[in-house]
């Protein structure tokens, strides 16, 4: 069985806002807005209130992921979502078809809004403690998850809007990425996971309270009529890692037990992952895992706990 190593905290004294360039903005306006996302994606957007943002999943019928969004809204007919840029284009493209008569329009505008990541005391002290919670005093900001006890956050300006923290290094806010165990869909994983394996339903990313939406079905059976067979969990590497990437047991080289969710490298800190594994392989594997290009993976005790029952 493999045995989780406990972490040094390696965000140490990193502080401060940067760009974050992989983010891009869909802003779905009209008196539908609300609605029609509710009816798609895995998170409630129709009582959202305002002091909130939402986790959520863009699923196809079989509940695979073909995107995820950190959304919330300004106004009953203004909803924001921060997706992955390498999606936005397919995934505009698939709601779009949805739209039929709602009310309500759907458009790419990262060239007119930035997303940035803060971390650590460039965290506003007036934005609330718990996960996802949105403040628009001055800007657009939502909490994320901690990495390693140190505050994150997502925050929307026009593009332009100079800088009024410390420059914080890309790398780390990567890395702090990572640490905080929420993994988001991009190019690479593109309908590689269904939202339970990226422990989606253990950071408030799936509503199985909700209506219907496309995938909520075989979302919720994995959920309800099963034990969870895979799970993401948090590893270093030996080497670089890539999203996508298959990973391996030594007990089992032929078949692979796990995919590279979501990857980084640190110059200083080396090479970490959110990786989606088979339990089974986990619980049995006393021999190391790796990849076919010969990164070993170490694994590391996840920031929250696993939901299993909701």
């Amino acid at each position: 069985m493999n045995t989780f190593v406990a972490l040094p905290d390696l965000l140490g004294t990193a502080q401060g806002s940067c760009p974050l360039p992989h983010l891009g903005v869909l802003h779905a306006q009209g008196a539908d807005a609300a609605n029609f996302l509710h009816n798609q994606l895995s998170n409630d957007f129709l009582l959202l209130p305002p002091q909130q943002a939402r986790l959520a999943a863009f699923c196809n019928a079989k509940g695979r992921m073909q995107a995820s969004f950190i959304g919330f809204k300004t106004s009953p007919e203004d909803v924001w979502l921060v997706l992955r840029q390498d999606l936005m284009a397919q995934t505009l493209k698939r709601l779009r078809m949805f739209v039929l008569r709602a009310k309500v329009v759907l458009n790419d505008v990262s060239e007119q809004y930035e997303v940035r990541g803060l971390l650590g005391a460039a965290v506003p002290a007036s934005l609330g403690e718990s996960p996802w919670c949105l403040s628009m005093d001055a800007a657009w900001t939502v909490r994320l998850y901690p990495a390693q006890g140190h505050a994150r956050a997502l925050q929307l300006v026009p593009v332009g809007t100079a800088l009024t923290t410390d420059a914080l290094d890309l790398q780390d806010w990567l890395l702090a990425e990572v640490l905080s165990g929420v993994a988001d869909v991009q190019a690479a994983t593109f309908e590689a996971f269904v939202p339970q394996m990226l422990n989606y339903e253990s950071v408030d990313g799936v509503n199985f309270k909700k209506g219907c939406y496309p995938g909520q079905e075989v979302v919720a059976r994995s959920q309800f009529r099963g034990t969870l067979k895979r799970r993401a969990y948090l590893a270093s590497a030996s080497a670089a890692l890539q999203a996508g990437e298959e990973v391996f047991s030594a007990n089992d080289p032929s078949q692979p037990s796990g995919v590279v969710a979501q990857a980084c490298h640190h110059t200083v800190h080396g090479h970490w992952a959110l990786v989606c594994l088979q339990n089974s392989a986990l619980e049995e594997d006393a021999g190391g895992m790796g990849t076919a290009q010969g990164a070993g993976l170490n694994l590391h005790p996840l920031p929250y706990v696993l939901r299993d029952d909701i």
